[in-house]
């Protein structure tokens, strides 16, 4: 069972439904049978929601990772196919600030 705070690879479909893509993600918390995920990319940050992460190897990654904070996905469990890792404390910490500080409902 994933927990938060768990990086995972995914099968995320695509937005038609015709194919999927395995990608890795960080489980932010659960909901019943469905996880919330922020995308993880090896791409730089390009925003103040995204978090770059020091310990990427720590965490089960391969290359040097950015989480994307604003990329939000609500995935059933079934689509994570295996687990990575765990955020790093440091990390963790980083995460939790630039949630606070930039993620917030604009309407």
């Amino acid at each position: 069972m994933p927990q938060p705070g768990e990086f995972w690879l995914a099968d995320i479909p695509s937005t038609n439904g015709a194919a999927s893509k395995l990608r890795p993600v960080l489980v932010l918390w659960t909901d019943a049978a469905d996880v919330v995920v922020a995308a993880v990319t090896s791409a730089q940050p390009r925003s103040k929601s995204d978090a770059p992460l020091q310990d990427w190897s720590r965490a089960g990654l391969r290359v040097p990772s950015t989480v994307r904070l604003s990329r939000l996905d609500c995935l059933e469990q079934l689509l994570l196919r295996r687990r990575l890792g765990m955020v790093a404390p440091l990390d963790a910490g980083e995460l939790k600030r630039i949630w606070a500080n930039e993620i917030r409902l604009r309407f």
